[in-house]
């Protein structure tokens, strides 16, 4: 059975453990409506370096290798469903290029994972997630995942 309310779906993945079960919900859901899914790594930009200290390169090749593991982690999952993946990787701000790339793909809705987080943990970590879910024109669905012991 096949539905076309989704042509677009677009997974926001950070690499975490805890991006796992929107991954997996993103792979369902476009598997469902025949969806093409895009999976979108964003390596937060470090600002402007008027110098070059020598680590700038091995910060980008490492940052780089984190973000194309984390985007052939869900072709993966796409794989073993069924469903075909393009990976995206962007740089910059990571909730502003979401959202600005899932509008000029005209993305049908935007997956993202978060550990929903409260109090002050939630306002001294800030939340990408929630960013997206206030300013984003494209729907958002939020899937809550499991944190990991926060001692």
């Amino acid at each position: 059975m096949e539905d076309k309310s989704y042509d677009k779906i677009m997974i926001a993945t950070d690499g975490s453990k805890q991006v796992e079960k929107a991954i997996e919900a993103a792979v369902q859901l476009a598997k469902i409506t025949g969806a093409r899914l895009y999976s979108v790594y964003v390596i937060a930009s470090a600002g402007y370096t008027p110098r070059n200290f020598g680590w700038e390169e091995s910060l980008r090749e490492i940052l780089e290798a984190e973000a194309k593991k984390a985007v052939t982690f869900v072709e993966e999952a796409g794989k073993v469903s069924g469903v075909k993946v393009e990976p995206v990787i962007l740089e910059g701000h990571p909730a502003d290029r979401i959202m600005k790339f899932a509008e000029q793909e005209d993305m049908d809705l935007i997956v993202m994972g978060t550990l929903g987080r409260t109090g002050l943990n939630r306002f001294l970590l800030g939340s990408i997630a929630e960013n997206v879910v206030r300013h984003s024109k494209t729907p958002v669905m939020v899937v809550k995942g499991e944190a990991e012991n926060e001692n």
